[in-house]
């Protein structure tokens, strides 16, 4: 076989990424996703309950009862799948409907749905922008940023993260193109931080760029009712598009969308490659979205419960001395420096029962070894509390 003559190239690759401390297992979870869940090891073995604080289920609703009968009642009366791209014949009413709830939920002239946000951003730059355009992005912004930037033949210039100066410079070096986009994660989600948008938004109105927010980590998280880093800030109007998934606090399942300006949106559904030739968001999907918005909307309750525990949780780990970052936002990464210790300290306390993950270079710089913390309106104050202790007994020097 032809494949035998590349096997030890990519076995060799794979090594590497082994010993590097790179590799990335998966433990399967045998319930709902929840703030208690009941998973397995990946190596195997017997499935144990912990308590889950590495999830992005801001709201709980991944296994809320009405969102899994909303999505159940979709298939019910638009089937499964649909079996088709939007433009033949895979566009039906929910469709519209959904898009029309978001558009009216972000205060947007018009959404279009992908499968995913990471097709949505790498949808975006090559349909908006040519060799003629500028992009300028953010040090930190989400991969799939990085790749949809990749795949636009406009100029680029990459900012240092959050460093409102250097967004000045980037723009005054953009000067002569014919469009410039300015594009930035609103959380990032290694983090936990807030885009400077205010900022951001004003040099762009001085300078005269798009502002493109991807918003996956903010909606239904931040700013008026859970309406994102745009409301938190106070730019809703300013902002020209706003990129973000149904798969975080939206009910946790999958699908991504943008909303903004209707033109910009429109020249997407003509020409962004992604949706025209990809299926349609399937009939569950826009079921238990359309419920989920529906509950946020109705049970502002859920957005104050998590933000409360998340100020809970951060003053908690101050007082235990703990390093963090700081913010207000529900992911909370705890700085333990070491590589070695960081993924020890996660692997113990998964033993004691506590589901988190740790994050090493190069996926953070060197020295900056964390455990990153996401905490949902799920959890109850017994479960931070007991997450705190966990915390103290494995990783405090």
């Amino acid at each position: 076989m032809s494949f035998e003559r590349y096997q030890s190239h990519y076995r060799a690759i794979l090594d590497d990424i082994e010993r590097s401390g790179l590799w990335k297992e998966e433990r399967p979870i045998l319930t709902p996703q929840r703030a208690h869940i009941r998973a397995q090891a990946a190596s195997g073995g017997e499935p144990r309950d912990v308590i889950n604080l590495c999830a992005n289920n801001y709201l709980g609703l991944a296994d809320h009862p009405e969102v899994i009968e909303a999505a159940i009642e979709a298939m019910r009366t638009h089937g499964h799948g649909v079996a088709s791209v939007r433009f033949i014949c895979g566009t039906q009413d929910i469709h519209r409907k959904l898009e029309a709830k978001i558009s009216a939920f972000l205060g947007a002239e018009d959404t279009i749905l992908y499968s995913s946000c990471f097709d949505a951003n790498a949808a975006l730059f090559e349909t908006l922008l040519g060799p003629e355009d500028a992009v300028i992005s953010d040090a930190l912004n989400h991969a799939s940023i990085i790749d949809g930037i990749r795949l636009s033949k406009a100029r680029r210039r990459i900012v240092a993260h959050a460093d409102v100066d250097d967004w000045r410079r980037a723009l005054e070096e953009t000067s002569d193109a014919r469009v410039r986009l300015a594009v930035t994660d609103g959380v990032f989600s290694m983090h936990g931080d807030i885009a400077p948008l205010d900022r951001i938004c004003a040099l762009a109105d001085d300078l005269g760029a798009l502002v493109v927010v991807d918003d996956s980590h903010a909606i239904g998280v931040l700013g008026d009712g859970g309406r994102g880093t745009p409301s938190h800030f106070g730019v809703a109007d300013r902002v020209d598009l706003i990129t973000g998934t149904l798969g975080k606090a939206l009910g946790g399942a999958s699908g991504g969308f943008i909303s903004g300006r209707a033109e910009l949106v429109e020249l997407l559904r003509q020409r962004s490659r992604p949706y025209l030739f990809s299926n349609s968001l399937a009939p569950a999907m826009i079921g238990g979205a359309l419920k989920a918005i529906e509950i946020l909307e109705r049970e502002p309750e859920r957005l104050e419960k998590l933000r409360s525990s998340t100020r809970y949780f951060r003053g908690r780990l101050r007082e235990r001395g703990f390093r963090i970052v700081e913010g207000e936002h529900p992911i909370v990464p705890i700085i333990l420096g070491d590589e070695r210790r960081t993924v020890e300290a996660a692997a113990e306390l998964w033993n004691r029962g506590l589901y988190v993950v740790g994050f090493t270079y190069p996926v953070v710089p060197k020295g900056e070894a964390r455990i990153r913390v996401q905490v949902s309106a799920a959890h109850s104050r017994e479960d931070l509390d007991r997450a705190v202790e966990l915390f103290s007994e494995v990783a405090l020097d």
